[in-house]
């Protein structure tokens, strides 16, 4: 074969693995879309890097913070949370997060921010959307942006997942890469449930106030869904990626789980029922079963467990969608346990899944 043959051919075949390769990146799945934005975090570590070297801040380094869009979207948030509780404390006073950069507090943490930032930089944060994509139900997508910042309260959320979704983390140097990506994976699976959040709406369709108001509540579980999905499966631990005592203390939740199922069901069983119709108070108790990682996570993820593990993920997904289908599932797998003699479970009355039903 001659020069120019072989020259002729290996071109051919490179234009044809460029085609194939365009070919698979048009088809490619546009359901998750991810990517980490450390603007804020980065315009707070500049400065910390001077006033370590007894440098004189600028203003243009405090523009870079405030006008970088992890901040902007922070300011957004706060000034939502103002609105919707008519709160205005809750605002975010630029002042106030000055005073907090500029504190000898701040400056002590630097390197060890620091060295937390380069290591999130690391993560994979759309492989950790693809790992929960899995546990969702067809058509949910999880476009997002993952802020880490430094910011002076400790808490990480999820905001505005109808249109622009978020993931913000609080740069916190006891959270390792993995843990970073397990708390990313977690709020993943919430923004992919929020996109086929109509699906939940068409399923409740006709149902009474008082079962929708309890429908609300029991969508809770959801967190126990994402604790599952986060992990990967029902047979990985979901603090595997955490601290041991953080880990311990899970354990102890679950261990629980009977006497939390029964006050749960109580709860639930009050407004699906028309007893529990004030909703300041229905706030008040139902917050109280969230605590760092309560019962709407622990029960949620041991029964989305139990079904996984006996009936498979496919039967998870179908009643994530319908909480009233979820409770009734579960009992399935734990009436089947009982029958087998291996454990007996606690289990939801019939009485709740009927209330959570019924129509107008």
């Amino acid at each position: 074969m001659s020069v120019r043959v072989r020259h002729t051919i290996s071109l051919a075949l490179l234009i044809a693995g460029l085609v194939v390769a365009c070919a698979a990146c048009a088809g490619a799945s546009p359901a998750v879309r991810m990517r980490i934005d450390t603007s804020e975090a980065d315009a707070v570590l500049a400065i910390l890097a001077r006033r370590g070297h007894a440098e004189p801040v600028r203003e243009r380094d405090w523009a870079r913070l405030f006008e970088s869009t992890a901040f902007r979207r922070l300011e957004a948030r706060e000034d939502a949370i103002a609105k919707l509780f008519a709160r205005p404390q809750r605002r975010l006073d630029r002042r106030a997060f000055r005073a907090f950069v500029e504190s000898d507090s701040l400056l002590a943490r630097a390197p060890a921010l620091r060295r937390t930032l380069a290591e999130w930089r690391r993560a994979d944060a759309r492989a950790s959307a693809t790992r929960v994509l899995a546990w969702l139900p067809a058509g949910a997508r999880i476009h997002a942006t993952v802020y880490p910042v430094i910011k002076p309260a400790s808490n990480s959320f999820v905001f505005d997942t109808d249109r622009d979704p978020a993931i913000f983390m609080f740069v916190d140097p006891a959270l390792s890469r993995p843990h970073f990506e397990n708390t990313v994976a977690h709020e993943c699976h919430h923004i992919g449930f929020a996109s086929v959040s109509a699906m939940r709406d068409s399923i409740e369709a006709g149902r009474s106030a008082d079962a929708l108001a309890a429908l609300g509540w029991a969508g809770a579980f959801g967190e126990g869904f994402a604790m599952l999905a986060a992990a990967g499966g029902p047979d990985v631990h979901p603090k595997a990626t955490c601290l041991p005592d953080d880990r311990a203390e899970w354990d102890r939740n679950v261990a629980r789980f009977g006497d939390d199922l029964r006050s749960l069901q109580a709860f639930l069983l009050d407004i699906a029922e028309g007893r529990l119709r004030n909703e300041s108070v229905r706030d008040s108790i139902g917050g109280t079963f969230f605590g760092v990682q309560g019962p709407w996570y622990t029960v949620g993820w041991a029964m989305a467990s139990r079904i996984a593990r006996d009936a498979g993920r496919e039967r998870v997904i179908e009643c994530m969608l319908d909480p009233a289908a979820f409770l009734e599932a579960y009992n399935t797998v734990a009436e089947a346990h009982e029958r087998s003699g291996t454990e007996r479970l606690a289990r939801w009355s019939p009485e709740l899944i009927a209330a959570l039903k019924r129509k107008r």
